[in-house]
């Protein structure tokens, strides 16, 4: 009896939003933790994708909101947006739709970039989404990114892990590390944070013990790569992060998914549900096709010599 009571309440909601489409705009709430190049990018690539598929503003409006990292304004403003009347959330990352999830609305919810929607508790499972909501995974490709390190900086035999502790996606992303380091006789040290003002001390201590730093997808670190990236630089060690907008901002190399374009891949599932399907038929995605991004003046700085192949295939950021 409860499932069909869910199911007819999801019905109900696709067809208040197909009403809308008809009538008046739909109201997309876009909400992510905290300001970043890689979060912009996500927001303009699915608003950018959305207009593509048609969806001007006698179709569709966005509102946006920005905690700009703090978790007590984060779920302010997911209370907001519902207040405000949206007919569909979009949220940016791991803990704005860990947030938004929480509130248990009712409002059909598509994510961006969420590394783990399982361990994050957003969905139960990837093929038949269940609780309302669907969206993009961005996989981090842990070993390539180690096998990278080992050809553009040969040598490293302790790798620092920077990351906030209360991000599940950073701490998935870790223990994947973690793991491959392992396996692979290579050692470790971690510094984890609770907000941006401790990263200074954080990567200090890491520059101290290890060959070179990985980043996980942290919105946290991101927010705060440039302190990390400069601090390194002094040093002489690499900085391996886990999006080109870590690279733009000073970290050295990334292999890692297009920001835009696993915003613009939400977008499509957004408009498969606004077409007709239920949510629960649009599986969550994880999005696998990976860019290999280095930071030229970086590479300067640290002393790293890129080789031709690299330079062939790689996207170079001066």
């Amino acid at each position: 009896m409860k499932k069909t009571i869910a199911m007819l309440l999801t019905l109900l909601l696709t067809l208040s939003c197909f009403t809308a489409l008809a009538d008046d705009p739909i109201n997309v709430g876009i909400i992510q933790m905290a300001d970043n190049g890689a979060f912009t990018d996500m927001r303009e690539g699915f608003m950018d994708r959305m207009r593509e598929l048609g969806y001007d503003e006698s179709k569709m409006t966005f509102s946006y909101r920005n905690a700009l990292g703090d978790m007590t304004q984060l779920v302010a403003n997911c209370e907001a947006a519902l207040d405000d009347g949206i007919d569909v959330a979009v949220t940016i990352a791991t803990p704005p739709t860990q947030a938004f999830c929480n509130l248990d609305s009712g409002v059909p919810q598509f994510f961006i970039s969420v590394s783990n929607p399982v361990g994050a508790g957003v969905i139960t499972d990837m093929a038949t989404p269940d609780m309302n909501a669907t969206g993009t995974s961005n996989a981090i490709p842990v070993s390539e990114m180690f096998k990278l390190s080992d050809q553009l900086t040969p040598g490293c035999k302790v790798y620092g892990l920077l990351y906030c502790q209360s991000e599940i996606n950073s701490v998935t992303t870790a223990k994947q590390a973690k793991e491959y380091m392992d396996a692979n006789n290579l050692t470790y040290v971690e510094q984890v944070v609770t907000n941006v003002s401790e990263v200074q001390m954080a990567v200090d201590v890491l520059l101290e013990q290890v060959d070179a730093i990985f980043v996980p997808n942290d919105s946290v670190i991101q927010t705060a790569m440039t302190v990390v990236a400069d601090s390194a630089a002094e040093m002489g060690i690499p900085v391996y992060g886990s999006s080109a907008v870590m690279v733009q901002s000073g970290a050295f190399a990334t292999i890692s998914i297009g920001d835009r374009e696993i915003g613009a891949i939400t977008a499509d599932m957004l408009h498969t549900y606004l077409t007709g399907t239920p949510i629960e038929e649009i599986p969550a995605v994880v999005v696998d096709q990976f860019t290999m991004v280095i930071n030229q003046t970086t590479a300067d700085l640290i002393g790293a010599e890129l080789p031709a192949d690299v330079l062939e295939k790689a996207v170079i950021l001066k």
